[in-house]
C-alpha cells in the first residue's frame, strides 16, 4: 500500500526546515548505519499515531539560479503535484505579507486539501496572531511552534483527515511487482520499452492504487509480473527536468509498492550521489534489489571495464553488497533477456523462510567457530533465533543482553546466514531480544 504524502510549502524562512524536522524526528527510517548509505533530506517518513506518511520539505528543493518568487512558485507546484495533503506554513510573527499572498494565489489552483499554520506562536498569549491569516482564503489557521513543538498534534490531526483511503492490492501473492528507478535519462523508459516489446504477453493497462501510477501486468515463462511505472504520467516542463532532487520524490511511491527494486545506472555518466540517494531508499525500505547498468554499448570497452565497473559499484554501494549487478543496453536489448529470471530468483529470495531449527544450527555454529567477545568481563550469550518476517526475511535473536551484541558480530551473524542461505538480492534483518 502507498503512503499519503504530505507537503510543506511555503516562502523562506517561516520555519518549514524545522517543522519538517520536528516530525519526522528520530523516526526516520534508517535501518543500518553503514558507510555509503547517503539521504535526501527533503523527502522522509514519519508517522502519527496509527497513519504513516511521507512528508516532503520543499524548502530543500533548490531549483537553479531562478528569482524568488519563481522559485517558490516551482517548489509549490512540485508539492501540488505530488502531495495529497499541503501544509501551508506562515510566520505569526511577521504577519501576512505579499509572498504568502503569492503562495496562496498559487495553492487556490489545486484541488488538494490545505491545511493553514501559522508558525512561531510560542505561548498561549500570542494566538491573537493567528486571525489576520483567515483572510488567506484556507479556512482556519493552526498555530504551531517548530521551536517548542507546540500545536503540532492539533496540526498532524487535521492533516490526516484528509488522508487518502487505502484501496485493496489488486493483485495475488504470485504476482512479481518491480519497478525501475534511477535518476533521469538513464534509460528507464527504454529498458520498460525493451522488456514488453520482447518479452511479454500483455494483459491490460490498469491504473494502480496510486493516483498517478500505471502498472502494466504481463506473463513471462510462465510467472506473472507487473512493472509499477510512475514517470509517465508526470507533467513535463523545465521544472521537472531540471530539479533532479525530483526523481527521489518520483521514486518513492514506486518502491512502496514494488517486491523487487530494478536501480538503474548510466553507464555513459558513471556512479553520481544522486544514484545513491535513491538506491538508498530501496534498501531502506527493504526491498529486493537489482544494480542494472544501462547503455553499456555506448562506451568503449576492453576485457577489464565490466570488472572496473563492478568494483566501483561495490565501493558507493557498501549497502548494496548483496544486490546482483547486470550489464545491459536497452537500444541493443543486450542481457535484457537475463533481467526477468534475475527478478524472479531474487523475488523467491526475498520472501523465503527458514525453519527454526536449521537456522539454530547456523548459528550454534557460527558462536562455537568465533566466540562472541567479552564486555568487561560479560560475554553475549545467544540462546534462540527464529524468522518471524518476511519481504525482506527478518530474523529475532534472543539473547541474555541485548546491549552486548556489538554491530560487528552483528554483521558476522548475518555473514553467516547468508553464506549458509541464498538470499542473494535481498536485505536481511536481525533483530536483539533479550530472552524473557
Amino acid at each position: 500500500m502507498t503512503k499519503p504524502v504530505v507537503a510543506i510549502v511555503g516562502r523562506p524562512n517561516v520555519g518549514k526546515s524545522t517543522i519538517f524536522n520536528r516530525i519526522v524526528g528520530e523516526r526516520v527510517s534508517i535501518v543500518e548505519d553503514i558507510p555509503g548509505v547517503t539521504r535526501d533530506r527533503i523527502y522522509s517518513s514519519a508517522e502519527w499515531l496509527t497513519h504513516d506518511f511521507n512528508i516532503i520539505d520543499t524548502g530543500g528543493i533548490e531549483i537553479g539560479d531562478e528569482p524568488f518568487l519563481e522559485q517558490i512558485r516551482q517548489q509549490a507546484e512540485i508539492a501540488i503535484e505530488e502531495a495529497d495533503v499541503i501544509i501551508f506554513m506562515t510566520n505569526g510573527r511577521e504577519g501576512v505579507t505579499a509572498a504568502d499572498e503569492q503562495v496562496a494565489k498559487i495553492l487556490y489552483k489545486t484541488k488538494k486539501p490545505v491545511v493553514l499554520a501559522v508558525n512561531k506562536i510560542d505561548n498561549p498569549d500570542m494566538r491573537e496572531m493567528i486571525y489576520d491569516f483567515y483572510a488567506l482564503g484556507f479556512g482556519e489557521p493552526w498555530p504551531i511552534s517548530g521551536s517548542h513543538g507546540l500545536g503540532l498534534g492539533d496540526l498532524l490531526d487535521e492533516c490526516a483527515k484528509h488522508f487518502p483511503q487505502e484501496d485493496e492490492e489488486q493483485y495475488g501473492d504470485d504476482v512479481i511487482k518491480f519497478s525501475l528507478i534511477g535518476r533521469p535519462n538513464v534509460g528507464k523508459s527504454s529498458l520498460v520499452n525493451a522488456f514488453l516489446g520482447q518479452e511479454r504477453v500483455i494483459v491490460s493497462n490498469i491504473a494502480g492504487t496510486t493516483r498517478d501510477a500505471i502498472d502494466t501486468p504481463y506473463a513471462y515463462d510462465g510467472q506473472e509480473y507487473v512493472i509499477i511505472d510512475t514517470a509517465g504520467m508526470r507533467k513535463k516542463g523545465k521544472i521537472y527536468e531540471t530539479t533532479e532532487k525530483y526523481s527521489v520524490l518520483r521514486a518513492l511511491r514506486a518502491i512502496e509498492r514494488s517486491d523487487v527494486v530494478l536501480v538503474v545506472l548510466n553507464a555513459e555518466e558513471g556512479i553520481q550521489e544522486q544514484d545513491k540517494k535513491i538506491a538508498g531508499y530501496a534498501h531502506e525500505a527493504g526491498k529486493a534489489v537489482i544494480i542494472v547498468v544501462n547503455k553499456w554499448d555506448a562506451i568503449e570497452k576492453d576485457e577489464k571495464t565490466m570488472n572496473v565497473f563492478t568494483q566501483q559499484i561495490r565501493e558507493h554501494f557498501l549497502f548494496l553488497d548483496y544486490a546482483p549487478i547486470i550489464f545491459v543496453s536497452a537500444n541493443t536489448k543486450q542481457r535484457v533477456h537475463q533481467i526477468l529470471p534475475i527478478i524472479q530468483r531474487v523475488s523467491e529470495n526475498h520472501a523465503m523462510r527458514i525453519q527454526s531449527s536449521i537456522l539454530n544450527e547456523v548459528i550454534e555454529d557460527s558462536v562455537a567457530r568465533n566466540p562472541a567477545p567479552t564486555d568487561k568481563g560479560r560475554r553475549l550469550r545467544i540462546y534462540y533465533a527464529t524468522q518471524v518476517a518476511i519481504k525482506p526475511p527478518t530474523f529475532v535473536v534472543f539473547v541474555n543482553e541485548p546491549e552486548l551484541m556489538h554491530f560487528s558480530y552483528e554483521r558476522f551473524l548475518e555473514n553467516r546466514i547468508r553464506e549458509t542461505f541464498d538470499f542473494e538480492g535481498t536485505p536481511i534483518r536481525l533483530i536483539t531480544r533479550a530472552r524473557a
